[in-house]
């Protein structure tokens, strides 16, 4: 049963969406979706029933209990939210949640009866996962989309994939059935740092919607905590030898392709057009 009464009518809607759970390894995909509605201000619309989904003896509800006895109880939440951003041309929906532990074709289905509802244009999925990388370089941003003029623009890499399914994928194939333009992109976190949060995957997530949209996404902070992050990690790192010299190793495997000087001048081009007036330090809060 979907709470949707009341949605609002929004400007070409772009549905951003993520889930914790095994899709969003140190938190990374949730986080950037949270970041997004706190720094847009997003407002709730509609959210989804949790009881046909979720296993409570998985994940339990959380309880606030006082000397008056039982204040509250705080369910697993899957919820809908839209922001309006200034000097754009379409509106923000922001979906986060957990990922379902049951009935998870109905639980897609109620997420695309209040997508079709809002008029969503286009998807953007989130998603993170361990995997081999160093960390002082950019975490790899893989993606997939059945969008042609994204995946030119992009220049998103084919990816083959054979295994077990997490709920992004669903939806992904949901909405691909249902003709609508879907990207899902998946950040790799280091293993070996893989602890939640891991500022540094979902600032470069955020960069990622940043270029799929092409409109500025405030950082909030992100770019401090990831400097604190990185000097954790290099702590962790020059105190074991071993770890260290893995990591040279895939440093050094890593191929490195220098842009040409086009291809600097498109990026800033891009860059200047989305920032438009405005700099990294606006905060939309102040």
């Amino acid at each position: 049963m979907t709470d949707s009464d009341g949605l609002p009518q929004l400007r070409s809607p772009v549905l951003i969406a993520a889930f914790t759970g095994w899709n969003d390894a140190a938190d990374a995909a949730s986080q950037a979706v949270v970041h997004l509605t706190q720094q847009w201000q997003a407002e709730s619309i509609a959210s989804i029933d949790p009881d046909p989904y979720y296993d409570f003896q998985m994940a339990r509800p959380m309880v606030h209990v006082t000397s008056n006895g039982v204040e509250s109880f705080e369910w697993p939440y899957t919820g809908f939210s839209a922001a309006t951003l200034k000097d754009a041309d379409r509106d923000i929906v922001l979906l986060v949640g957990a990922e379902p532990s049951m009935h998870w074709r109905g639980f897609c289905d109620e997420i695309a009866e209040i997508s079709h509802a809002l008029r969503i244009e286009k998807v953007v999925l989130l998603g993170a996962l361990l995997n081999d990388v160093g960390y002082t370089r950019p975490l790899p941003v893989s993606g997939t989309s059945n969008d042609p003029e994204l995946i030119e623009r992009l220049k998103l890499d084919p990816v083959e994939y054979n295994g077990p399914a997490g709920i992004i994928s669903l939806l992904q194939w949901k909405f691909q059935n249902l003709d609508i333009p879907v990207t899902c992109c998946w950040v790799s976190v280091p293993h070996y740092a893989g602890t939640s949060p891991c500022p540094k995957a979902t600032l470069g997530l955020l960069h990622r919607v940043e270029e799929l949209l092409d409109l500025p996404v405030p950082a909030g902070g992100l770019v401090e905590r990831t400097a604190q992050w990185e000097d954790e990690v290099t702590q962790l790192v020059e105190a074991d030898e071993d770890i260290a010299e893995y990591i040279n190793s895939l440093n050094d495997n890593v191929e490195t392709d220098e842009p040409s000087g086009d291809d600097i001048a498109k990026d800033f081009e891009r860059y200047l057009r989305r920032r438009g007036p405005h700099t990294d330090n606006d905060d939309p809060q102040s």
